[in-house]
């Protein structure tokens, strides 16, 4: 039987972990069985930059932790090696990177997350993953209206033109 003192610390551990994921816009859970430190090393900075964070815990604990906020969607898929990303700003960009990774690291897989609160499957997660960045977005849509600005430019010059011989 486990010691109070125990028990209070993994009570602890299970507070601290639930008040981190009540406000997180990303949770995602990973099998990283198979990586290597300097992989995980590489992972870790790239969701420092993408402003998220990987932490492995028992899945015990995140079970605990999420039913302590009143989620309990992704309870199937804490079986294994269990690594938790999460996110507290925008979740597209670390989705991207562990996305990223994933591809490039056969041993690493996405099992299941949340976004905004929302429990995902790991085919609608890799979808969102795989969407343009809002940054792409943006400059996919000033190219076409810029296309579109300079063919109704050359419109008016042609008329302007034709009006000019006829003159």
């Amino acid at each position: 039987m486990a010691s109070k003192e125990v028990i209070a610390k993994k009570e602890a551990e299970v507070k601290d972990l639930a008040e981190h994921l009540k406000g997180a816009k990303l949770i995602l859970l990973v099998d990283y069985r198979g990586t290597n430190v300097e992989e995980d090393t590489k992972l870790r900075r790239s969701l420092r930059e993408a402003n998220a964070i990987s932490k492995i815990t028992k899945n015990n604990i995140i079970k605990r932790a999420l039913e302590l906020n009143g989620e309990a969607g992704l309870d199937s898929v804490l079986e294994g090696p269990t690594a938790l990303v999460s996110a507290n700003e925008d979740y597209l960009a670390p989705l991207k990177v562990a996305y990223k990774f994933s591809k490039e690291h056969e041993n690493y897989k996405i099992k299941g997350g949340m976004i905004d609160g929302k429990v995902m499957s790991v085919e609608e997660i890799i979808t969102l993953a795989k969407l343009p960045s809002r940054e792409e977005l943006l400059s996919k849509l000033a190219g076409s209206l810029l296309q579109t600005i300079s063919k109704v430019a050359v419109a008016i010059d042609q008329v302007r033109i034709k009006k000019e011989a006829e003159a």
